[in-house]
């Protein structure tokens, strides 16, 4: 499988340039568009399919700052959510416990104006974190990085519960 930094001549990096990223992306993908293979044979339009397929797959992952932290981890052999691998930081598992309860208790109140705060601050953490994140791929602290991207993967789960109650309310 080709690297998808590769694939869009990215240097292989936390920190891209999101701008180089869609242009590669639309260079890519408009080779392998289906008017360029309407007189083509069913293989060639299949591999063409195929190609469309990774380039998708391979620009959503480096779009999000959360796959592509996932994928860099991947990269150096680290699965970030090994199931058999529980170590959390135990301030980060109190604090889960706190984010819920309060989304739970906004939804109970429908208080817009708490959820909006609440949405505001979850999405303050989902940056810090990013933050935190490309700092210490400059740094190769992988093991600090893993426990990072599951923290995030948590606030953007959250930060996506909020704002889908938030558009149930309006």
């Amino acid at each position: 499988m080709q690297n998808y930094f590769e694939l869009f001549s990215l240097e292989v990096n936390f920190a891209i340039d999101l701008t180089s990223l869609e242009q590669a992306y639309q260079s890519q993908i408009s080779l392998f568009h289906p008017d360029n293979f309407v007189t083509k044979s069913d293989k060639e339009k299949s591999i063409a399919l195929q190609n469309t397929s990774l380039i998708n797959t391979a620009y959503d992952t480096l779009k999000s700052p959360l796959l592509r932290a996932t994928y860099l981890l991947e990269l150096q052999d680290i699965n970030a959510f090994d199931e058999k691998d529980t170590q959390m930081d135990m301030d980060f598992l109190m604090n889960q416990i706190a984010l819920r309860e309060q989304l739970e208790s906004l939804e109970v109140d429908k208080d817009e104006l708490a959820l909006d705060d609440f949405i505001e601050q979850v999405s303050q953490k989902v940056t810090q974190n990013i933050e935190q994140v490309k700092q210490l791929f400059e740094l190769n602290e992988f093991d600090k990085i893993k426990n990072l991207v599951r923290e995030l993967k948590f606030y953007t789960q959250l930060n996506t519960q909020a704002n889908q109650l938030m558009d149930e309310w309006l």
